[in-house]
């Protein structure tokens, strides 16, 4: 009975302090362009554990992290996770305002979710593998936040 309760609940996420900061402020400022896909941002948010920077193991997703993950729907797939202005599916980047993108945030290697796609289905995934952003220890304080604050 135990392990039926334990599949409903979303599972444990650890998200880094200046991620976190910023993921709000972005998911905030994108309430009024697309308050459902910032709202389900906030809710993951909310309910993350948030820790110090440093602190955030390397097999933890994070923005700029890139994950293999596989989906309920077919075969494992490699992305990059990124804010919306870097988003390219062709390079598999994408953006943390996509349903897959929002589920994928602070999960670490193992861990599965359940996540709703924009068509309403429900779908889950399971992470495979997670690599910290290039050239760095995974504290996602780079790239990422140029591309949050200034839109390039």
């Amino acid at each position: 009975m135990q392990e039926k309760t334990k599949a409903k609940r979303k599972p444990t996420i650890k998200i880094g302090a200046s991620d976190h900061a910023k993921l709000m402020a972005f998911a905030t400022a994108m309430e009024s362009r697309n308050p459902e896909m910032a709202e389900e941002l906030l809710l993951e948010l909310d309910r993350a554990r948030v820790v110090a920077d440093g602190s955030i193991p390397g097999d933890v997703v994070q923005m700029g992290s890139t994950v293999t993950f596989k989906p309920d729907t077919g075969e494992a797939k490699t992305v990059t996770l990124v804010f919306p202005g870097d988003a390219d599916i062709a390079q598999g980047k994408i953006s943390i305002l996509t349903p897959i993108g929002t589920a994928l945030i602070g999960l670490a290697t193992g861990q599965e979710i359940m996540w709703t796609a924009r068509d309403g289905r429900t779908h889950q995934l399971e992470v495979l593998e997670v690599q910290p952003m290039d050239g760095s220890a995974g504290n996602g304080k780079d790239r990422p936040v140029a591309a949050a604050t200034d839109g390039n």
